[in-house]
Protein backbone atom coordinates (compact mmCIF):
# COMPACT_ATOMS: atom_id res chain seq x y z
CA UNK A 1 0.00 0.00 0.00
CA UNK A 2 1.38 3.81 -1.37
CA UNK A 3 2.03 5.65 1.75
CA UNK A 4 -0.20 8.98 1.28
CA UNK A 5 2.43 11.47 1.55
CA UNK A 6 6.03 11.75 0.63
CA UNK A 7 7.18 13.62 3.69
CA UNK A 8 6.04 15.69 6.39
CA UNK A 9 6.11 18.89 4.10
CA UNK A 10 3.62 17.44 1.68
CA UNK A 11 1.75 16.63 3.94
CA UNK A 12 1.21 20.21 5.37
CA UNK A 13 0.42 21.17 1.63
CA UNK A 14 -2.50 18.87 1.75
CA UNK A 15 -3.96 19.84 4.77
CA UNK A 16 -3.33 23.72 3.85
CA UNK A 17 -5.64 22.74 0.59
CA UNK A 18 -8.23 21.82 3.59
CA UNK A 19 -7.86 24.76 5.46
CA UNK A 20 -7.90 27.20 2.96
CA UNK A 21 -11.06 28.80 5.00
CA UNK A 22 -8.36 30.15 6.97
CA UNK A 23 -6.45 32.45 4.84
CA UNK A 24 -6.69 35.98 5.38
CA UNK A 25 -8.25 34.90 8.70
CA UNK A 26 -6.31 35.59 12.64
CA UNK A 27 -5.98 32.15 12.95
CA UNK A 28 -2.19 31.24 14.59
CA UNK A 29 -0.94 27.98 13.22
CA UNK A 30 0.44 25.94 16.42
CA UNK A 31 2.66 22.90 16.19
CA UNK A 32 3.95 20.23 18.82
CA UNK A 33 7.60 19.36 18.41
CA UNK A 34 8.85 18.50 16.93
CA UNK A 35 7.85 16.22 14.11
CA UNK A 36 4.40 18.99 13.85
CA UNK A 37 6.79 21.74 12.97
CA UNK A 38 7.49 20.67 9.27
CA UNK A 39 3.90 19.97 8.57
CA UNK A 40 2.45 23.15 10.43
CA UNK A 41 5.38 25.21 8.64
CA UNK A 42 4.01 23.99 5.34
CA UNK A 43 0.50 25.28 6.45
CA UNK A 44 1.52 28.45 7.97
CA UNK A 45 3.61 29.36 4.56
CA UNK A 46 0.65 28.05 2.26
CA UNK A 47 -2.17 30.03 4.12
CA UNK A 48 -0.03 32.77 5.31
CA UNK A 49 -0.61 32.67 8.69
CA UNK A 50 1.89 33.07 11.63
CA UNK A 51 3.57 30.16 13.12
CA UNK A 52 4.18 29.15 16.56
CA UNK A 53 5.17 26.10 19.12
CA UNK A 54 2.72 24.76 21.31
CA UNK A 55 5.33 22.46 23.72
CA UNK A 56 4.39 19.35 25.31
CA UNK A 57 6.25 16.44 26.01
CA UNK A 58 5.11 12.52 26.41
CA UNK A 59 5.40 11.00 29.62
CA UNK A 60 7.18 7.78 28.01
CA UNK A 61 6.80 4.25 29.93
CA UNK A 62 9.85 3.53 32.25
CA UNK A 63 11.36 1.01 29.22
CA UNK A 64 10.56 2.25 26.30
CA UNK A 65 11.33 5.28 24.45
CA UNK A 66 8.43 4.76 21.85
CA UNK A 67 5.33 4.73 24.04
CA UNK A 68 3.35 6.98 26.47
CA UNK A 69 1.25 6.84 29.23
CA UNK A 70 0.16 10.52 29.25
CA UNK A 71 1.81 14.40 28.71
CA UNK A 72 2.63 17.05 29.97
CA UNK A 73 2.30 21.23 28.08
CA UNK A 74 3.62 24.13 28.33
CA UNK A 75 1.40 25.50 31.25
CA UNK A 76 1.90 22.37 33.36
CA UNK A 77 -1.31 21.05 32.21
CA UNK A 78 -0.53 17.17 32.64
CA UNK A 79 -2.91 14.47 31.65
CA UNK A 80 -2.48 10.80 32.06
CA UNK A 81 -4.14 7.73 30.51
CA UNK A 82 -5.52 6.04 33.79
CA UNK A 83 -6.12 2.35 31.57
CA UNK A 84 -2.97 2.82 30.53
CA UNK A 85 -1.17 3.54 34.05
CA UNK A 86 -3.13 0.39 35.49
CA UNK A 87 -2.52 -1.99 32.64
CA UNK A 88 1.08 -1.29 32.75
CA UNK A 89 0.73 -0.86 36.79
CA UNK A 90 2.65 2.24 37.08
CA UNK A 91 3.71 3.63 40.54
CA UNK A 92 3.39 7.22 41.20
CA UNK A 93 7.22 7.35 41.90
CA UNK A 94 7.57 6.43 37.56
CA UNK A 95 4.98 8.91 36.94
CA UNK A 96 6.86 11.51 38.57
CA UNK A 97 9.96 10.65 36.59
CA UNK A 98 8.93 11.86 33.13
CA UNK A 99 6.08 13.15 31.68
CA UNK A 100 4.11 11.03 27.33
CA UNK A 101 0.49 8.50 23.32
CA UNK A 102 -2.99 11.17 21.51
CA UNK A 103 -1.99 12.48 25.12
CA UNK A 104 0.13 15.15 24.01
CA UNK A 105 -2.45 16.57 21.37
CA UNK A 106 -5.24 15.91 24.51
CA UNK A 107 -2.73 17.73 26.69
CA UNK A 108 -1.93 20.42 24.17
CA UNK A 109 -6.14 21.31 23.64
CA UNK A 110 -6.47 21.33 27.35
CA UNK A 111 -3.19 23.96 27.65
CA UNK A 112 -4.82 26.23 24.86
CA UNK A 113 -7.99 26.01 26.34
CA UNK A 114 -7.12 27.82 29.26
CA UNK A 115 -6.16 30.59 27.01
CA UNK A 116 -9.88 31.10 26.02
CA UNK A 117 -9.17 30.89 21.81
CA UNK A 118 -12.05 31.61 19.96
CA UNK A 119 -11.21 28.25 18.20
CA UNK A 120 -9.51 25.30 18.23
CA UNK A 121 -9.16 23.52 14.77
CA UNK A 122 -6.73 20.49 15.21
CA UNK A 123 -5.27 19.85 11.79
CA UNK A 124 -3.17 16.67 11.44
CA UNK A 125 -1.99 14.94 8.55
CA UNK A 126 -2.76 11.40 9.43
CA UNK A 127 -4.80 9.69 12.72
CA UNK A 128 -6.37 6.75 14.00
CA UNK A 129 -10.05 6.94 13.40
CA UNK A 130 -10.61 6.16 17.14
CA UNK A 131 -8.27 8.95 18.02
CA UNK A 132 -9.87 11.64 15.59
CA UNK A 133 -13.37 10.86 17.65
CA UNK A 134 -11.54 11.43 21.16
CA UNK A 135 -10.05 14.12 19.90
CA UNK A 136 -12.91 15.74 17.98
CA UNK A 137 -14.69 16.11 21.71
CA UNK A 138 -12.33 18.44 23.30
CA UNK A 139 -11.30 20.60 20.23
CA UNK A 140 -14.05 22.35 18.15
CA UNK A 141 -13.29 20.76 15.29
CA UNK A 142 -10.34 18.07 13.53
CA UNK A 143 -9.35 17.93 10.05
CA UNK A 144 -7.38 14.51 8.83
CA UNK A 145 -5.40 14.57 5.66
CA UNK A 146 -5.84 10.45 6.23
CA UNK A 147 -7.80 8.78 8.58
CA UNK A 148 -7.14 4.76 9.20
CA UNK A 149 -8.87 2.17 11.16
CA UNK A 150 -7.90 -1.19 12.07
CA UNK A 151 -5.99 -2.84 15.03
CA UNK A 152 -2.77 -0.96 14.92
CA UNK A 153 -1.61 2.50 13.82
CA UNK A 154 2.05 3.43 13.15
CA UNK A 155 2.05 7.20 12.21
CA UNK A 156 5.44 6.67 9.81
CA UNK A 157 3.33 4.75 7.91
CA UNK A 158 1.52 7.02 6.30
CA UNK A 159 4.84 8.58 4.64
CA UNK A 160 7.47 7.59 2.39
CA UNK A 161 10.36 9.41 3.68
CA UNK A 162 10.28 9.27 7.63
CA UNK A 163 13.06 10.61 10.37
CA UNK A 164 13.18 11.92 13.37
CA UNK A 165 13.34 16.19 13.42
CA UNK A 166 15.90 17.36 14.94
CA UNK A 167 16.08 20.39 17.63
CA UNK A 168 18.07 22.79 15.03
CA UNK A 169 15.39 21.97 11.89
CA UNK A 170 12.52 22.96 14.30
CA UNK A 171 14.79 26.09 15.31
CA UNK A 172 14.98 27.25 11.62
CA UNK A 173 11.22 26.78 10.82
CA UNK A 174 10.30 28.61 13.82
CA UNK A 175 12.45 31.59 13.05
CA UNK A 176 14.42 30.66 16.31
Amino acid sequence: MKAPFRDRAAAGRALARLLERYRGSRAVVLAIPSGGVPVAAEIARALSLPLDAVPVSKALLPWTTESGYGAVAFDGSVWIDEEARFRWNLTQAQIDDGIAAGSTMRTAIAALRTRQPAEIVVAVPTAHDRSVAAIGKLADAVVCANVRGGSSFAVADAYELWSDVEENDVAALLGL
